[in-house]
């Protein structure tokens, strides 16, 4: 007859193992061969189980069902919050927070702009420049006593010198200051002297590709062309209708004086 039994052998620090010790068949008697075991030692949990009674197994099993394990929502220790609901917060945080953002950031542009559109125009208005202008005939534009505009080839001449007036964006007004005459441009296409400042004073002044300024009138068109300011070959001002802004008679270099 074969005998397994187990012994606990220490290797190490603190470490342990099992091990099972095969003896040699001897004969023995029922009661002098059996070595007293201890419960707690040499039973383990399935031979505890198979020692019990069908009875006890059963009360063990329904102790069991009745605790019952914990679920994961009420294993879930207090304060912790899932992974779950800390995500959906999370999204919802970063999304109520991007929203701020770009609200305060359009607020922000907005004002911005506004106040760029301030700095940048508002100095245009009441500018004040005195110069002589220079037509590419060779001719300084000149306004004289009578408000005839004609021009010039003497440089002394002060009836050259003009007050060129910012009164809007791109809007200028140009008046003698010795003659105390405003160039003007009737619907005609006539150039002449006003006495008083009116619509036909409103001059869109355009600095051009080859460095001159054109005048043309902001109030009149011809067939929805413009008509500009220029002084023909021999000196006289030419009529608006006839006038383009290719054309080099329209062209006048701004000569500070």
């Amino acid at each position: 007859m074969w005998r397994w039994t187990v012994s606990g052998v220490c290797q190490g620090k603190g470490a342990s193992s099992l091990v099972l010790a095969r003896c040699t068949p001897s004969p023995i008697s029922p009661l002098s061969s059996l070595s007293p075991i201890s419960p707690l030692s040499s039973l383990s949990p399935l031979s505890s189980l198979s020692s019990l009674s069908p009875l006890s197994v059963l009360l063990l099993l329904l102790a069991v069902v009745l605790l019952g394990c914990p679920s994961p929502a009420s294993a879930t220790p207090a304060g912790i919050v899932p992974a779950t609901a800390a995500t959906n917060a999370s999204a919802t945080c970063h999304s109520a927070c991007g929203r701020g953002r770009h609200s305060s950031a359009r607020a922000h542009n907005g004002s911005v702009a506004s106040g760029r559109h301030v700095r940048s125009y508002n100095h245009l208005q009441g500018d004040v420049r005195r110069r002589k202008l220079f037509s590419f005939q060779k001719f300084f534009l000149r306004i004289d006593k009578s408000g005839a505009v004609n021009g010039t080839k003497s440089k002394d001449d002060p009836l050259s010198i003009l007050e060129i007036t910012s009164v809007d964006v791109g809007i200028v007004a140009v008046r003698g200051l010795h003659s105390n005459y405003y160039l003007a441009i009737n619907k005609k296409g006539d150039v002449y002297g006003a006495r008083e400042y009116g619509i036909n004073c409103k001059l869109k002044e355009r600095i051009e590709e080859n460095g001159y300024n054109t005048y043309a009138s902001a109030e009149w068109r011809n067939r929805k062309r413009q008509m500009f300011v220029g002084l023909s070959a021999n000196g006289r001002p030419l009529r608006g209708r006839k006038t383009r802004r290719k054309n080099s008679a329209t062209h006048f270099l701004p000569i500070m004086v």
